[in-house]
């Protein structure tokens, strides 16, 4: 170096605001222009102990053109530990974001509750097979038992039914003081003759009927007339009386007193035996008998009027 000031000669003189003081300016102090404030200043940041004084600095490394890679750059993504790229974020959020898969947990216990029903319909139907078979080795169930009073059929759908005797009164036998009269108009029987005097203790009617096809239930059928009031007569068949009385009640609403306007008919469930049976109808103590007897038919089975 010759003789003179040309800038600061150690680091630590280098001043970058020389130029605001008198002194420094002075000295040539400039403002900055890529250096310090002091001309030939140096701006190289170097460690301690290796600055070179007199020698001229050396280039900077030249770094690529604009938008071109540096040949000695390396992404902060390379180094170990160094920051994730956003492409790894974005795979590594969502893989965190996403949570239990719900839906499948939510399919498998419907499919558990399911198959839990499906074993107890199968338990209780084992069970209801398990009794029925005990039902069986134990005996028959019972029967219901038929009702004593049975209600009469009035279904249009049955067979024909088969013709069953049907008698006049007039041809009956006639006892204790029964007879046969025709004053009152209005009977069915052949000439209009009915039998009157019927209301006198034991008067009776006997009909020994032949033809009867079988064993079984059957229903007679009386066709009378009452003088505007009801009455009751006693019915016994092959020798045994019923517990159920003749009812000859007024169904025709006739006044009281007038004969011609009380004819009517009633109907008894009996049971007959196969061949030739006998029906009494009489006026036994305790009934009401004032009647005109006309006719009696049978009909199969117990039916109603």
């Amino acid at each position: 170096m010759t003789a003179g000031n040309s800038g600061a000669s150690t680091p630590e003189d280098d001043d970058p605001f020389g130029y605001l003081y008198a002194d420094g300016q002075a000295k040539g102090a400039q403002p900055p222009s890529g250096g310090y404030g002091y001309p030939h200043s140096v701006n190289r940041v170097r460690p301690v102990g290796q600055r070179q004084y007199g020698q001229p600095p050396a280039a900077p490394q030249q770094q690529g053109a604009f938008g071109q890679p540096n040949a000695h750059y390396a992404a902060p993504e390379t180094y170990p530990g160094g920051a994730p790229t956003a492409r790894q974020q974005h795979q590594g959020g969502a893989g965190r974001g996403r949570g239990p898969n719900t839906k499948g947990l939510l399919i498998g216990a419907v499919a558990v509750v399911a198959a839990v029903v499906a074993g107890i319909g199968v338990a209780m139907l084992s069970g209801d097979s398990g009794d029925k078979g005990e039902n069986k080795a134990g005996g028959a169930t019972p029967t219901v038992t038929q009702s004593a009073e049975p209600t009469p059929s009035t279904s249009t759908s049955e067979a024909p039914r088969k013709e069953l005797p049907k008698i006049d009164a007039k041809a009956l036998l006639l006892e204790n003081g029964a007879t046969t009269a025709s004053d009152v108009p209005g009977a069915k029987a052949d000439g209009g003759v009915y039998v009157t005097n019927f209301n006198n203790p034991g008067a009776s009617v006997t009909w020994n009927v032949n033809g009867i096809p079988e064993d079984g239930k059957y229903t007679l059928f009386l066709t009378y007339g009452v003088p505007g009031k009801d009455g009751t007569a006693t019915l016994t068949v092959n020798g045994k009386p019923s517990t159920t009385l003749v009812k000859l009640k007024n169904w025709a609403g006739a006044p009281e007193g007038d004969y011609e306007k009380g004819w009517t008919k009633t109907y008894n469930y009996v049971q007959l035996n196969k061949g030739t049976n006998t029906i009494k109808i009489s006026c036994e103590e305790g009934n009401q008998c004032d009647a005109n007897l006309d006719q009696l038919w049978l009909v199969e089975g117990w039916v109603g009027g």
